[in-house]
């Protein structure tokens, strides 16, 4: 079975702490952690601009990847959210065991 790691960017955290409690009911991540506040600086439509967002890890199966990218997408209020997945290359077995059973 393959892993990966989705992670989001999100200028809430109540928002966020919402997405991911859908994804663990709906079992389409093993866990989602939130850290931060991280300070963002991008460009934006011409503009820069530097906002504080949390960013949110979430471990799933590689064959939920897509489900769970629709997902926060579909949640999300930004306009173009970031929204990357990442394969696990690897890592402790009863971990990775857990995260398959999870979801």
């Amino acid at each position: 079975m393959t892993f990966v790691q989705v992670q989001f960017s999100i200028d809430d955290p109540d928002r966020a702490d919402a997405i991911v409690a859908t994804l663990l009911e709906s079992r389409l991540v093993a866990c989602g952690q939130r850290l931060g506040p991280v300070v963002s600086n991008y460009r934006w439509r011409g503009a820069l601009v530097r906002a504080e967002e949390w960013l949110i890890l979430l471990k799933t199966r590689a064959d939920l990847a897509g489900a769970v990218v629709d997902a926060v997408v579909d949640a999300h209020p930004y306009e173009t959210p970031e929204v990357l997945t990442f394969e696990i290359a690897g890592g402790a077995a009863g971990y990775l065991d857990w995260i398959g059973e999870s979801t």
